[in-house]
């Protein structure tokens, strides 16, 4: 017999164990749930796999998961004859957490000051749960299908041993694990058997595999009855499942901790027939913005579980949802590439997107304050629809809300559209990477001026979204920072002919100056206070989903040049108007212009072409003037 084999910790495993063991957590009860949602839904993996390997079950075909209680030997262990582990799933699962993101969430879970730890489950590592209150776990455990048995055991600190034994007779069944934990003296109010029934009446009652739960040190009961329910909950009528009740399979099947913002069970009858329980958290989950932007819905097909990956089944802007989708069409036996071209999935798919985005209409309508806490959420995963589903690209953009220049309060767009004045025909928009920025963007000065409202997209997504989105309700969609503005044709405003043309000289003089840097210089109708702006062409592509591109190296060229825009009634352009007509001032003016022209890039959030340079001839200007 080859000797147990030591192996250590992935160190982000080391650090979870140190927070748990360490930390004073009131609330330790959540390791049973923990274990007893894995094991259910090991039970469930095997189940699935049952269905083209029949043999792997043959001998133990009834599912279960029984909880054993041993107060001599301060032990409890959580047995399920579900799909068991091999050596390579033991290391890869229990000694290794190959999420991305780990080390940003353990950061600032180690600085969290409530050391909130029911994170744990969300973060899909629950197993570790069990040393809050085990001085030493073991595992034990064979996959189903497979002949060798193996045993991992750890105290929760740097290492964990795993061996090979011949030992049968410790595992009840053929397949399956067994965790048995040795409770520390704290945790001797979990070797009582109530209080064990209590904690999973209280969060697993929804597990639809039988719990069963015994005392060795009593007398065996041979007609021990489970002690849950063992019912999918989803199949149950809506007035016989409680408030509570919802949120126990919410935690479990979302691996979510709070309470859920919203609830939808229904069930679809007709040509195609399905249940629905879906949940929409109240907080945002950790991955939400994980690069794999994967669904977290689970699917089965008449109770049985199929899988949790299933993207054919939701967009990945509805990726927050959380819950279950049971079909009664799909083939047991569905393979993951007949699930990517089903025309059942595909019109369950449709449906549930229709579904849910009706409800989150009406939410918006009922409870405006409580839809504005979601947006804030998930607003800006919501609004990747807007680009990437053209069927529903109507539909999200009235569930939308927007930040504005005239007030602090979000609005819809057709709220905005209602405000609208009778000769404005479009809707304003500027984009950026910061709200305080965009508001204080001299861009935007001839729009407050107007008492014209402009949406405020700081959002990386409302720059892809406006980009292919040229009309709402036969509006169309007009950026602030690109193109001419028009806004004389707004209000009516006559230009000042006269100061335009005495600042043609200097227009000519910038145009040359900056031949290399802007793609033209002209008169603006949209600056009121300050000098200068730079502004995109009509046909260039938004600034902001430029640089983002640029960020991203997807950009074949560099950023395109922009349009230098200078406020004739500013006191400076005046000044530099008359100053470009008297040849000693030339030089002087054109590097002023260099100025202005670095300065207004700095107001769009870029950083100066060459800083060094630009300090400089700052300096030097300054002297200038001081001197003078």
């Amino acid at each position: 017999m080859p000797k147990p084999e030591k192996l250590e910790f992935q160190t982000e495993v080391s650090q979870l164990l140190k927070l748990m063991i360490n930390s004073v957590y009131s609330e330790k009860e959540v390791f049973v749930r923990e274990l007893v949602s894995n094991a259910s839904d090991a039970c469930d993996k095997l189940r699935y796999l049952s269905n083209t390997k029949e043999k792997l079950i043959k001998d133990d075909p009834n599912f279960k998961i029984q909880i054993a209680i041993d107060k001599k030997n301060s032990l409890i262990s959580i047995s399920d004859n579900g799909v068991g582990m091999n050596k390579k799933d033991l290391v890869s699962n229990l000694g290794t957490i190959a999420r991305s993101g780990t080390a940003h969430f353990l950061k600032e879970l180690s600085e969290s000051k409530t050391k909130d730890l029911s994170l744990i489950g969300q973060f899909g590592v629950g197993f570790y749960s069990a040393f809050m209150v085990a001085s030493q776990t073991k595992v034990i455990t064979r996959k189903a299908g497979e002949n060798k048995l193996w045993i991992w055991t750890s105290d929760g600190e740097s290492s964990f041993t795993i061996e090979e034994t011949e030992d049968s007779s410790i595992l009840a069944s053929n397949r399956g694990t067994t965790i048995e934990l040795t409770l520390t003296k704290e945790s001797k109010e979990y070797l009582d058997k109530d209080r064990i029934q209590n904690i999973i009446r209280r969060y697993s009652d929804h597990i639809s595999i039988p719990i069963y739960i015994s005392d060795v040190t009593e007398k065996k009961d041979e007609t021990l009855e489970p002690i849950n329910s063992a019912s999918a909950i989803w199949t149950r009528s809506k007035n016989k499942i409680s408030e509570e009740q919802y949120k126990e399979f919410y935690n479990h099947i979302g691996q979510m901790f709070d309470d859920p913002w919203m609830t939808s069970h229904y069930k679809a009858e007709g040509k195609i027939e399905y249940t629905v329980l879906n949940f929409i958290p109240s907080t945002k989950p950790f991955d939400l913005y994980d690069p794999a932007r994967e669904n977290r819905l689970k699917l089965y097909v008449k109770r049985v579980f199929i899988t949790d990956n299933c993207p054919e089944l939701i967009p990945p802007y509805l990726r927050f949802l959380r819950g279950i989708i049971d079909s009664e069409d799909l083939p047991l036996n569905i393979s993951r590439e007949m699930l990517q071209n089903n025309p059942v999935v595909t019109k369950i798919r449709s449906s549930l997107v229709k579904r849910t985005i009706s409800d989150l209409k009406k939410k918006l309508a009922k409870d405006r304050v409580s839809y504005e806490k979601f947006w804030k959420n998930f607003g800006p995963v919501l609004k990747e629809g807007i680009y990437e589903d053209f069927e529903r690209k109507d539909s999200i953009l009235e569930i939308s809300l927007f930040k504005n220049s005239k007030s602090s309060k979000l609005i819809t767009l057709n709220e905005y559209i209602e405000s609208m004045g009778r000769k404005q025909k479009d809707i304003y928009f500027m984009t950026g990477d910061n709200y305080e920025n965009i508001i204080n963007n001299p861009s935007l000065e001839g729009y407050k001026s107007r008492d014209i409202n402009v949406l405020i997209l700081d959002d990386p997504v409302d720059s892809f979204w406006t980009s292919s989105t040229p009309v709402y309700l036969e509006k169309s969609f007009k950026s602030v920072t690109r193109g001419a503005d028009g806004l004389e044709k707004i209000d009516g405003d006559k230009k000042d002919i006269k100061e335009n043309k005495s600042a043609e000289p200097l227009i000519n003089l910038l145009k040359e100056k900056l031949k290399d840097k802007v793609k033209d210089v002209r008169i603006s109708s949209r600056l009121t206070d300050s000098a200068v702006c730079l502004v995109s062409d009509e046909g260039a592509m938004d600034p902001q989903l430029e640089k983002i591109l640029q960020q991203h190296n997807q950009l074949n060229q560099g950023l395109s040049q922009k349009v230098m825009e200078i406020n004739p009634n500013h006191k400076l352009i005046k000044k530099l108007s008359k100053m470009s007509k008297d040849k000693n001032k030339i030089t002087e003016v054109e590097n002023i212009s260099i100025l202005l022209y670095e300065q207004s890039k700095i107001l769009d959030g870029e950083k100066p072409s060459d800083p060094i340079e630009f300090s400089k001839k700052l300096i030097d200007t300054i002297y200038s003037t001081v001197e003078n």
